[in-house]
């Protein structure tokens, strides 16, 4: 081969190679401006997710500190419906004969009036009126608070309700039957207070 052919050939191949060059460089230009634009994106993406988890702990926590205000508001009231209710127990307790006293006094008025006029008195009749005025009082009271006298005399003997202190013969009474009442017994409400001491027919 000539020399002048030679050199025909070396510089097609140098312009060959300056295009391939020039080709591969501004593939990778693209590239690198594919792959800055994606990191540019994700970047971009990366700041809106954090802003937007910012925005759902502020959320959060502001919601946190209000049922915890709730929580400790519902703490609070309940503390203080416990020590009302202590309190309310405590005044039942302490009081709960309050109204029992105030319909006693009129009786023990009634009864220093009658000790006082016994001094004085000259006709017992009037004396034993006046005692059997304040009796019945007394059995209005004890009627008013659910207080039922139990006064068995020739009922038949029952043990829940009476409490037999001897039993005698009698042709008077069926076996059994209660003759005479030595003390009477009470109940409140229906429930038994004390049993009415009796004497039981045989």
């Amino acid at each position: 081969m000539s020399d002048q052919k030679k050199d025909i050939v070396e510089d097609e191949t140098d312009d060959n190679q300056e295009q391939e060059l020039e080709r591969q460089e501004k593939i990778d230009d693209e590239f690198d401006a594919e792959v800055a634009a994606e990191n540019s994106e994700n970047m971009e993406s990366k700041e809106v997710d954090v802003e937007l988890l910012q925005r759902q702990l502020e959320k959060l926590q502001e919601q946190s500190k209000v049922s915890l205000d709730k929580v400790v508001r519902a703490q609070a009231e309940m503390e203080n419906l416990r020590k009302r209710a202590a309190r309310d127990v405590e005044n039942a307790h302490k009081y709960a004969l309050e109204k029992f006293t105030n319909e006693l006094l009129p009786i023990m008025d009634s009864l220093e009036l009658g000790l006082s006029a016994s001094v004085k008195a000259k006709n017992l009749d009037d004396l034993c009126k006046g005692m059997e005025l304040t009796l019945e009082m007394f059995n209005t009271v004890m009627e008013k608070f659910g207080i039922t006298m139990i006064e068995p005399k020739g009922e038949k003997f029952n043990p829940e309700l009476h409490d037999a202190v001897s039993m005698q013969e009698t042709n008077d009474s069926n076996s059994g039957i209660i003759i005479e009442v030595m003390q009477k017994g009470y109940t409140l409400n229906g429930r038994l207070i004390r049993p009415a001491m009796v004497v039981v027919a045989k």
